[in-house]
């Protein structure tokens, strides 16, 4: 059964900097493609980066030159770097992962809140 574990949310200042972790376990497979999407208080889950085994990359336009998608070297894992944090970027931010395709495998999800 896979399973996807974040790790490395919690309360950060505007301006600040975390890191999100994922490991994605339970697939002899690798996923090609890997990433992450949040979903804010009354609002839809939306994209905020995916990357592919081959080092593409996609953002949302809202984090791009603030947030670093990354692969790790071990199999099946993802990180986010998140610089410059506004308040506009709390969320629940879900790990999401696939073998081929859109992301269909999902994480429970790790709190990202920003505030003074």
């Amino acid at each position: 059964q896979v399973q996807l574990v974040e790790s490395g949310g919690g309360l950060v200042q505007p301006g600040g900097s975390l890191r999100l972790s994922c490991v994605a376990s339970g697939s002899i497979f690798r996923f090609n493609v890997m990433g992450w999407y949040r979903q804010a208080p009354g609002k839809q889950r939306g994209l905020v980066a995916t990357i592919t085994s081959g080092g593409d990359t996609n953002y949302a336009d809202s984090v791009k030159g603030r947030f670093t998608i990354s692969r790790g070297n071990a199999k099946n894992t993802v990180y986010l770097q998140m610089n410059s944090l506004k308040p506009e970027d709390t969320a629940v931010y879900y790990c999401g992962a696939a073998i081929s395709g859109a992301l269909n495998y999902w994480g429970q999800g790790t709190q990202v809140t920003v505030s003074s």
